[in-house]
């Protein structure tokens, strides 16, 4: 009998042994596999596209029988997970149970207008639901993480809350200088800024030529404001109509003084810091310099030397005739 016992303990342990060498040793998979567990769904159903994707040793029923004995009782997370090759079939179990599901971006440039955010919403992979058109200058230009399987409308609010909380905490430390009444006011205005300028340094010294325009009841003569209503903030592609100068439709600024009827596209917090803190400047007057930056200018007669300089450097350089 005490023989029987023996060999029977032996036995016993050597099936814990060679069980624990399949749970704790390197799993078989030789590259990254990617495993999705969708909402609901029990270690025993994700327990088969484990062994499918050939991440487990053994069985699914072995992998399902030693999660069991020697693994955590919390349940698997819903979400898209990477399993680096050679995972062990406890660290497969922990991950799913406890781990980051893989995380994709959305990036929304400075100055991009809602109807172009819209599309890049629609065209995210694995991401569900219908793509909501954002009111121009609500969403924060920024990068956004999502999830496989996440609502678009979901992202898209996370861009809208970082823009509500962006713009709170600029307008409290607003300066005195700024023209802007309200934050609509200074959204609108910061995203004429960010049209009108690509070099960052720029940004404060163009906030305060605007500034300078709406103290004074001056037009403010942008070029971006007249092409919106046309395009919605997209690329016009060609030149502007002399038709189109003299359209009034509430945001071309070459008919009326002061601000549009609203942004003409998603700012940037740098554009909006620029507008509620301008430069100090009595300039009234920018045109391109060509070399990507502007050059500034108090007085017309200054500006219409400046504008002569810059049409002689692009016939020089064969853009214009």
């Amino acid at each position: 009998m005490r023989k029987l016992v023996v060999l029977l303990t032996v036995a016993t342990l050597t099936a814990l042994t060679g069980m624990s060498l399949l749970w704790w040793s390197p799993g078989p998979a030789t590259t990254t596999q990617r495993i999705v567990v969708q909402q609901g769904e029990s270690l025993s159903v994700v327990a088969g596209q484990l062994h499918k994707a050939g991440v487990i040793p053994g069985s699914r029923r072995s992998f399902l029988a030693l999660a069991k004995l020697f693994g955590s009782k919390d349940p698997v997370q819903a979400g898209e997970y990477e399993v680096p090759a050679g995972t062990s079939g406890e660290n497969v179990l922990d991950l799913l149970q406890h781990g980051s599901p893989v995380q994709r971006m959305m990036t929304i440039p400075e100055g991009m207008p809602s109807i172009m955010v819209q599309e890049r919403l629609a065209a995210l992979p694995f991401a569900t639901g219908s793509a909501p058109l954002p009111a121009e200058g609500s969403v924060l230009p920024d990068s956004y993480s999502y999830e496989r399987g996440e609502a678009r409308a979901a992202i898209l609010k996370r861009a809208t809350d970082a823009m509500s909380r962006t713009i709170d905490a600029l307008w409290a430390k607003r300066a005195p200088t700024t023209v802007a009444t309200s934050k609509a006011e200074a959204i609108t205005l910061a995203s004429i800024v960010e049209k009108e300028t690509g070099k960052p340094s720029e940004r404060p010294m163009v906030a305060g030529v605007y500034s300078n325009r709406v103290r004074i009841g001056m037009k403010l003569d942008a070029d971006p404001t007249v092409i919106y209503p046309i395009t919605r903030g997209k690329p016009l592609g060609r030149r502007i109509l002399r038709s189109e100068l003299d359209a009034d439709n509430g945001y071309n600024t070459y008919r009326r003084a002061g601000l549009p009827a609203g942004p003409i596209a998603n700012p940037g917090k740098a554009s909006i810091a620029a507008v509620l803190n301008p430069a100090p400047t009595k300039a009234l007057y920018f045109v391109a310099d060509g070399t990507g930056g502007h050059v500034f200018a108090e007085t017309l007669d200054e500006q219409n030397a400046n504008v002569a300089k810059w049409f002689a450097l692009r016939r020089e350089r064969g853009e214009i005739k």
